[in-house]
């Protein structure tokens, strides 16, 4: 069994996420977008989905990226 990096728990169907050169262990998926996602820059909630990236910087939606001053941009439907 392995045990998940953010709750601590110890639970035989843990899974891995490879990111960025790293290996993380998760019990779930609550966990691993805890660890994961990003976080808006504007609002502060946590990029669960598509997001908006703007030089650099993560917003949940083009209307927190334009609030934080980017131009330019726009939610796609």
């Amino acid at each position: 069994m392995a045990r998940c990096e953010v709750c601590g728990n110890d639970y035989g169907m843990t899974f891995e996420v490879h990111a960025q050169g790293a290996v993380h262990v998760f019990d779930c998926f609550s966990c691993a977008i805890h660890r994961m996602a990003p976080i808006c820059e504007h609002c502060r909630c946590q990029v669960i989905g598509h997001g908006v990236e703007a030089d650099g910087h993560w917003y949940c939606c083009a209307h927190c990226a334009r609030a934080e001053g980017k131009v330019g941009i726009v939610d796609r439907v």
